[in-house]
């Protein structure tokens, strides 16, 4: 039995439903483990990790950083669930038939151009600004989107359908060419 599409890709249904065994998996053997339930997220970890960076040139500072202090900067379980998202991703693409290299993707190079600096420069921006939302929001998509549903909390809702807008928002005017998309 394939994973994969009649188009190639992974039929959403799936994905969802390995998506919705990792969060519960995760919950019950957190919950096992350290006596505390967590739940999938992955924006701490950039921070603890920017925080183990700082760490080796300014000691004191993280240390008296109270938000440092409260995160516990460490590694922990959600290195390796940052980690896993990048191995999974890679593996979805090239068991699902959609793994190309490509340093500027098409629908890019239409609407922005071809180079690979601007491409880049923008990623970056758009990821920074991601995770001061993120950051701001007290938590990521993967966080107030999936456990949060997962709970069915007001917080994941709201989040979720703030994401949405704000996908769907940013697309239009990024992408729009005076018709519908290409």
């Amino acid at each position: 039995m394939s994973a994969g599409k009649e188009d190639g890709g992974w039929s959403p249904y799936l994905a969802g439903a390995l998506v919705g065994l990792l969060a519960i998996g995760s919950a019950f053997a957190t919950t096992k483990i350290m006596n505390k339930t967590t739940y999938l997220g992955a924006s701490t970890t950039f921070v603890r990790a920017s925080a183990m960076i700082e760490r080796k040139f300014l000691p004191e500072r993280v240390a008296k950083n109270a938000y440092f202090q409260k995160e516990q900067v460490k590694f922990d379980w959600q290195f390796a669930l940052v980690g896993g998202i990048l191995v999974g991703a890679l593996a979805g693409a090239l068991t699902g038939g959609a793994f190309a290299w490509e340093g500027v993707p098409p629908a890019w190079a239409r609407h922005f151009g071809r180079s690979p600096l601007k491409r880049a420069f923008w990623a970056f921006a758009g990821g920074a600004l991601a995770m001061f939302g993120a950051r701001l929001a007290d938590g990521c998509p993967s966080g107030h989107g999936l456990s949060g549903m997962m709970q069915l909390s007001a917080s994941g809702l709201a989040a979720l359908a703030c994401f949405f807008a704000g996908g769907v928002t940013v697309a239009e005017i990024l992408y729009r060419k005076g018709d519908r998309y290409e």
